[in-house]
């Protein structure tokens, strides 16, 4: 999922808020100065027709001419001439904006006195001019705060860098460390006490970790030593044993199950060693995969012959892989045995198809509700015979090995028609 960074959030926090406050006080501007055009407008006539009437009513022969079409004298503000329109007429007393020519006019509408017979007088103001260049200036505003707008993002992208340079220096800090290897972050570089305090909870954080792994370490020198030596006397008795004549019958089988159940327990504990080992995931090389598959199945092939079962590796012997050799072969020898316990019949098959080793077998299948929890750890599926149970870390181990060295692994499987599992090996080049 793509999140964004804390810059980005800042920067986007702050451009937000100074435009919405750039873009209300433009618009209060406007609001303000267009209530304040009309106030002055509104003044200008109220003065000028109470000159005007004033004059008309010292001295009637100044009247303008009268228009039989509206009753009344009409007198225009402006040199320019207006048809004032019929409908004139009904408008009542006080000023008035019409629409002439596609253009706003104002008209002012007042009674004459007695000495003009009470007629009415039509005034005539044009502001277009002046409302144009007030639109202009208007205009001129909004775009001035666009441009501010713009220039507020650009800077708030730039402060915001500055309030998270030293979180992003902590972040590439962090990542360069690597437990019992690197010192602690020094709280000195940082001002903010907030990053002080984050600092000194990975450092804690940091020393704990290198704790824990040097534990691990100790830990996995002593299984490597106190299993290992267990299981190679045991191994070797078993040898030993084997070449006494006189085990016989199922003393032999079962001193044959003593030795692949030593085997198993080695192959277990190389795996939990590898998993421990953060290295080895950089220790890998071109493996052939058909011989890889080959000496998994060694182990195996006394329980293959007495099941009957029967082994296809339909796989190219020149193939060769980019692996490392431990970690595959830990996760086919799970996979084979994870296929063979639960295999009576039929055959286990091996196939290798654009960049994917599919390992095939004809057991009873896995239920579809199981399927999304074969790789949980200690898990275990519903099986027909108890015989055929295990501990359910085989399939996890797989899973975790997988992860470590970044190849994809696939189940598929349907009851009565048994499992497939699909493993991603590009070919080496």
């Amino acid at each position: 999922m793509k999140r964004n960074s804390l810059r980005f959030k800042v920067a986007l926090f702050f451009s937000a808020l100074s435009i919405a406050l750039l873009l209300a006080q433009a618009l209060g501007v406007r609001a303000l100065a267009e209530a304040q055009e009309e106030k002055l407008i509104a003044a200008l006539i109220r003065d000028d027709m109470a000159s005007v009437l004033k004059s008309y009513e010292a001295n009637p022969a100044l009247l303008p001419p009268f228009d039989v079409r509206i009753n009344g004298y009409v007198s225009g503000a402006e040199r320019r001439a207006i048809v004032l329109p019929q409908t004139a007429a009904g408008l009542p007393a006080g000023t008035h904006e019409i629409i002439i020519d596609g253009r706003e006019i104002h008209i002012a509408i007042a009674p004459l006195g007695p000495a003009v017979q009470n007629q009415r007088l039509y005034r005539i103001y044009d502001f277009n001019i002046y409302e144009k260049h007030f639109k202009e200036v208007v205009n001129a505003l909004m775009a001035g705060t666009g441009v501010f707008a713009l220039l507020t993002i650009w800077l708030s992208f730039g402060l915001s860098g500055l309030l998270v340079r030293q979180v992003a220096g902590l972040a590439r800090q962090v990542k360069t460390l690597r437990p019992g290897e690197s010192a602690p972050i020094h709280p000195g570089k940082y001002d903010e006490a907030e990053l002080i305090g984050l600092v000194e909870a990975f450092n804690d954080h940091h020393r704990r970790m290198a704790d824990m792994i040097a534990r691990e370490k100790a830990f996995t020198g002593n299984v490597s030593h106190e299993l290992r030596t267990p299981l190679t006397t045991i191994k070797t008795s078993c040898e030993l044993l084997e070449q006494d004549a006189a085990i016989v019958g199922k003393s032999r089988a079962r001193l044959q199950q003593i030795e692949r159940a030593a085997d198993n327990m080695r192959e277990l504990a190389n795996a939990l060693l590898t998993l421990a080992r953060e290295e080895s995931a950089r220790d890998v090389e071109p493996v052939a995969v058909a011989n890889l598959i080959d000496a998994a199945l060694t182990p195996f092939a006394d329980c293959l012959a007495q099941k009957g079962l029967v082994a296809r590796v339909e796989v190219e012997r020149e193939l060769q892989v980019v692996a490392n050799r431990s970690a595959l072969a830990i996760v086919l020898s799970n996979l084979i045995d994870n296929a063979v316990r639960h295999t009576d019949h039929g055959r286990l098959q091996f196939r290798y198809a654009d960049g994917w080793l599919h390992i095939e077998d004809t057991g009873p299948g896995i239920p579809a509700r199981d399927l999304p929890h074969v790789f949980d750890r200690f898990y275990q599926a519903e099986a027909p015979r108890a015989s055929t149970t295990g501990a359910g870390i085989g399939l996890a181990i797989v899973k975790k090995m997988c992860d470590r060295y970044g190849w994809a692994i696939e189940i598929g499987s349907e009851p009565g028609q048994g499992t497939r599992v699909s493993l991603s090996l590009p070919p080496a080049r």
